[in-house]
């Protein structure tokens, strides 16, 4: 099992956490927003939380530890918008952040791990096709470190806004050509799977619960494992990667190892573990588990 850590992600810090809460550092902003798996204690007092973060994410429900609906408090002079980059080892990509009712900024700063992986591996590919699937995109961290390494990315996400901000992303980030698909990702890859087609590289971050552009239903212990059977159809056995992302706490690093073992006959080099962000005081928050296997090079 392996740990996992942004720790090439100059422009992001976990200044704090605890009290089901973090305080983080997006580029020149700091925000405090809700945080379950945070049941420790702050290392810092809350007069010094209040004093350094420029927005305050105010749950809806006060006993909702997960705090996912309410609103951001913003000190004045603090805008909506804002811009961080992401660069290491070559990969040079930048995101527009913003304050959304869903106490999220626009960005998972633990997947920079990932993004890393990615655009090594496709780098590395020899394929003349370099064909990469991004499911559940979200605003497209992983489609740009496989566009910006020469991918043929198509990026999957059924919200529309969505979709719209990662497309800002990719031109913030001086890239292009990014195929948008805005489409429940079950109904997608089911599809391509009756056209035969073969992707080089899968990366998947799907959600517990979510709907589909037509309102198709997403429930996690439902429709990962039809999921992952499929995208097995569609990835390459000639040279690939693939990477799934959980970000439930029903599901354990060992709950991936056994689901990839099986659907994909004990893949080459496959690493499975957990992400996570280390605070300012060397606390451990955890920020999901994944699963990852390469054949390339």
């Amino acid at each position: 099992m392996q740990l996992l850590d942004p720790k090439n992600f100059s422009e992001y810090e976990l200044l704090d956490s605890g009290n089901y809460k973090k305080l983080e550092r997006f580029g020149s902003i700091i925000t405090s927003r809700p945080e379950p798996q945070a049941i420790w204690d702050c290392s810092l007092s809350e007069a010094e939380w209040n004093k350094l973060a420029h927005a305050t994410f105010k749950k809806e429900k006060q006993h909702d530890l997960a705090g996912e609906r309410g609103e951001w408090v913003l000190k004045n002079g603090i805008e909506n918008n804002w811009y961080i980059n992401y660069n290491h080892a070559g990969l040079k990509i930048r995101f527009r952040l913003g304050f959304s009712s869903f106490k999220h900024v626009g960005i998972f700063p633990e997947q920079g791990a990932n993004w890393d992986y990615i655009y090594h591996n496709v780098s590395k590919m020899k394929s003349a096709e370099k064909r990469v699937l991004n499911l559940f995109a979200y605003t497209g961290g992983a489609s740009l470190a496989a566009k910006a390494a020469g991918a043929d990315i198509l990026h999957v996400d059924s919200i529309k806004q969505v979709v719209s901000w990662a497309r800002g992303n990719m031109e913030a980030s001086n890239l292009t050509d990014i195929r948008w698909v805005i489409e429940d990702a079950m109904k997608f890859v089911k599809r391509e799977a009756k056209r035969g087609k073969l992707y080089q590289g899968i990366m998947l971050d799907p959600p517990s619960y979510g709907h589909g552009a037509a309102g198709e239903k997403w429930v996690i212990e439902e429709h990962l494992k039809e999921m992952l059977t499929t995208c097995k159809e569609i990835l390459d056995p000639k040279e690939h990667f693939f990477i799934l992302n959980l970000y439930s706490t029903g599901f354990s690093s060992l709950v991936i190892e056994t689901l990839l073992n099986g659907i994909y006959a004990t893949p080459k080099n496959l690493e499975i573990g957990s992400l996570y962000l280390i605070d300012k005081f060397a606390k451990k928050l955890p920020m999901g588990n994944y699963g990852r296997f390469s054949n390339i090079g």
